[in-house]
């Protein structure tokens, strides 16, 4: 099985682009903390690309901004590139199944938090309703 829990917080605002089919695609890296210091006392960092894809991706690139704390779940996927000075490099990055938006709305800095903004519900016509008493119920 091949799966991945990851917490961090994002180093800059999310990429989005678009495959040739349309296929919607959010890239974004997190720094994730070591649990233990090294020798020297210091807490390592870890930096992970995280993709996202379609409906995921298009949520995580209207939400998301650098600084961000995320949860994400996925599969690691390691690939090959051949650098600019011509070496060929290896990358891991995670196909993300899951991201979970950790900030609390509180610590927003746009104060607008993570939700969408709400269809207003439809004005109720009343007419033919009694108002009552809570009083006046048996129970």
């Amino acid at each position: 099985m091949n799966k991945i829990t990851l917490i961090g917080n994002l180093t800059r605002d999310p990429e989005v682009r678009s495959t040739p089919s349309g296929v919607t695609i959010c890239t974004f890296t997190i720094a994730v903390n070591r649990r233990f210091a090294n020798q020297s006392g210091e807490r390592q960092t870890d930096f992970f690309r995280i993709n996202a894809w379609r409906q995921l991706g298009d949520t995580c690139a209207r939400y998301l901004q650098k600084g961000r704390k995320v949860a994400v779940i996925g599969e690691l996927q390691a690939r090959t590139y051949e650098a600019s000075d011509g070496t060929t490099r290896m990358s891991l990055d995670v196909s993300a199944d899951e991201v979970e938006f950790l900030t609390p709305k509180a610590a927003d800095d746009s104060g607008s938090g993570y939700s969408a903004p709400r269809p207003q519900a439809p004005a109720q016509d009343l007419a033919g309703f009694t108002d009552i008493n809570s009083d006046d119920l048996p129970f």
